[in-house]
């Protein structure tokens, strides 16, 4: 029974299929009509874009069509930059053979040679002579000298730090002004430090060229650090030089082997303590930076001379009088005979 009932609805299935043919042909033929007519309108307008010109370049006729082009170089351009330098960035993170300044300056130097490729092939797209931007250059000159001087000084700046590399991101630097981070980025006109604070300084990229840039990091990222402090007269000296060696090697980016091994001076005889300094070797790029380094280390040089009973003294000063009014010498109380 359920067998027949279905045959029955696919017959009257193809019967209807049947009688509505010539109503899908019909359908089908309009819909290719109203593709027909479409394509022509777009040709008919795409042939107006192309013809119409908006402006004139010299003798060159700028069309929408020309304009959307550029348009479309320029973005694809900018599309290829980024995901080579996404690229370029990840690769120090899965092969530890690459470093990470190198393939940020060469992600930057591809960057300028794509967009330049892409302002040529505009230009090419456009039909402009480039004969004929010698005008432009001309203007442009007038305009570095009277007011993008500061913005082509700086631009020039970056790509010397760029090729010369006295700096790269990464390195602990720290400029005349006192402001001293790490390198993040170098960019066209400014370079992007990032101090002990987290706080992102934008510096002009000439005050590394024109001004005195102290490099940390710069072909050997081993740096000394000198961590004063002062112990009570008649202390142990010995005792002060373990307890200090001994805080030092809590650390662990402390340096412990050869030449570069903890050390404790005596450097001066000061009004009411011993003042030592406790010299250590670090590697500048194994310091955290969220935490000053020197403030690590007095916590952990207190917490052992704590620990060893040594004192840190205060200022202690002595009152001498010279004279006194009788009236008040009356009221002092008087010493026995």
């Amino acid at each position: 029974m359920m067998t027949s009932k279905i045959i029955c609805c696919l017959a009257l299935t193809m019967l209807s299929f049947v009688s509505n043919a010539t109503s899908v042909s019909d359908i089908s033929d309009s819909a290719v009509e109203e593709s027909r007519s479409a394509l022509h309108d777009f040709a008919e307008w795409y042939s107006s874009a192309t013809s119409d010109a908006l402006f004139h370049v010299g003798d060159t006729a700028i069309s929408v069509v020309d304009l959307v082009w550029v348009v479309g170089v320029m973005l694809a351009s900018v599309v290829l930059s980024s995901v080579l330098r996404r690229f370029l960035n990840n690769l120090p993170l899965k092969h530890a053979g690459f470093s990470a300044s190198g393939m940020f300056t060469l992600g930057r130097l591809l960057h300028y040679v794509i967009l330049l490729v892409a302002i040529l092939v505009s230009f090419g797209l456009l039909g402009i002579d480039f004969t004929e931007l010698a005008i432009v250059a001309g203007a442009l000159s007038v305009g570095i000298g009277f007011g993008l001087q500061s913005i082509f000084n700086n631009f020039i700046s970056g790509l010397i730090l760029l090729f010369e590399r006295p700096i790269k991101v990464g390195d602990l630097i720290e400029l005349d002004s006192g402001t001293r981070g790490r390198v993040k980025a170098i960019n066209v006109r400014s370079t992007q430090v990032t101090t002990w604070d987290n706080i992102d300084v934008m510096v002009p990229n000439s005050e590394f060229i024109s001004g005195r840039v102290i490099n940390y990091t710069l072909n050997d990222d081993r740096r000394r650090l000198h961590i004063p402090f002062g112990v009570a007269y008649g202390t142990d000296k010995e005792l002060v030089k373990r307890a200090a060696t001994e805080a030092a090697l809590m650390l662990p980016f402390t340096l412990n082997h050869g030449k570069n091994k903890p050390d404790v001076w005596l450097i001066n005889f000061g009004d009411s303590s011993l003042d030592f300094e406790l010299v250590i070797w670090v590697r500048g790029n194994q310091l955290p930076t969220d935490k000053h380094p020197v403030g690590m280390y007095l916590w952990e040089i207190e917490s052992k001379l704590a620990e060893y009973n040594i004192e840190i003294p205060f200022p202690q000063r002595d009152l001498r009088m010279r004279s006194v009014d009788q009236e008040v010498r009356d009221l002092l109380p008087q010493r026995p005979s």
